[in-house]
């Protein structure tokens, strides 16, 4: 069991055993929200969620599903209570080890995201799930599970159990992921399968006695564990030209409302904000031409930071986030995005969704 603290973990499940009511929470990536299962009901993150209810036959369980795909744990942190914590979870699955880059800026916003979970009133068990790219085994999972094993959390690892099977012949790629990253309904149901194992033999020993063990100390300079996602119902910035989105959003899916829309050459948008850490969270559209955009930090003119509407994947449109400040001086900065010329007028505009700041 690699030492982990395991308290939290055993107190759902007895509070489920004596019929307790208990929310199970699932958050991450595209994996996480269902990517290539036929069905919801496919995925792992209901499968699990069945596991427990067929487990635990007394209690009632409520599920909350908080994947969206292509996403990072800096998205994440920024997110989580509105996306997963105020359903106040008694478990949470984390899984952002394909969509992280294995590097201390994500091991960063990892630790900050799994802190802010762990220190949630309804003290959430926490489970890592580190799912992998097949065809290569890439994943960030060493820097995740480093996070993981500060704060004593199991983890479950993709790399480490089909991964492995995989290489060993037991099947092909293909029976897994049809891209090499996202399960098809037998690859859910093996994901599902290694948590599952791992849940029973944690409910064989649930009796034991362990006690619960203070919030250490951050592993890492963690300045991500408070950020805050700034769209139109937090901020009122200065506009020029770009145009709130008066368009009601309708669940955590719904990705494109709440923001900004900057349409001709020369619109501006222009932010007061306190900060040490600023990313620029912006669509990238398949739909190309489209329009482009720059950013000028604190009226720096010879540094623009170019934002760029075209995407060059073909999978959909991108929820793409551009840091611009990282570790900087904390105090009052100033954000300036002006549309940048197109030749092209028909340009889709530029979608401006939010800017993450901690």
């Amino acid at each position: 069991m690699r030492g982990e603290n395991l308290a939290r973990l055993k107190d759902c499940m007895r509070r489920a055993e004596a019929g307790e009511e208990l929310t199970l929470g699932f958050f991450g990536g595209s994996i996480t929200q269902d990517s290539l299962a036929t069905r919801h009901e496919y995925c792992y993150a209901y499968r699990v969620f069945r596991w427990w209810e067929t487990a635990f036959p007394k209690a009632r369980f409520h599920y909350v599903n908080g994947g969206i795909g292509g996403t990072t744990s800096h998205y994440g942190v920024s997110r989580v209570v509105t996306d997963l914590l105020m359903y106040q979870p008694d478990f949470a699955v984390v899984d952002f080890s394909v969509n992280d880059e294995p590097d201390v800026f994500f091991q960063e916003t990892y630790e900050g995201l799994i802190r802010r979970i762990l220190s949630w009133p309804s003290k959430p068990a926490v489970l890592i799930l580190n799912n992998v790219f097949y065809d290569t085994g890439k994943s960030a999972q060493t820097y995740h599970n480093q996070v993981g094993d500060w704060y004593r959390l199991p983890h479950v690892s993709m790399r480490d159990t089909l991964w492995q099977r995989m290489k060993a012949g037991e099947f092909s790629r293909e029976e897994l992921s049809p891209d090499g990253l996202h399960p098809n309904d037998k690859g859910h149901g093996l994901v599902a399968a290694e948590i599952v194992s791992y849940l029973e033999q944690v409910k064989c020993r649930m009796w034991e006695d362990e006690t619960e063990e203070p919030l250490p100390s951050a592993m890492t300079d963690n300045a991500y564990e408070e950020a805050l996602r700034l769209t139109i119902r937090e901020i009122c910035p200065k506009l020029d030209g770009f145009r709130a989105d008066t368009r009601e959003k309708n669940g955590h899916l719904d990705h494109f409302r709440n923001g900004w829309i900057g349409r001709r050459e020369g619109d501006r948008i222009l932010f007061e904000i306190e900060a040490s850490c600023i990313a620029i969270q912006y669509r990238k559209t398949i739909r190309h031409p489209a329009r482009r955009a720059e950013m000028i930090l604190d009226g720096d003119e010879n540094h623009p930071v170019l934002l760029d509407g075209n995407f060059d994947e073909n999978w959909g449109d991108c929820l793409y986030l551009e840091p611009v400040l990282h570790h900087g001086k904390r105090g009052q900065h100033t954000v300036e995005i002006r549309i940048l010329p197109d030749e092209y007028e028909s340009a889709a505009p530029f979608y401006l969704m939010a800017l993450i700041i901690a």
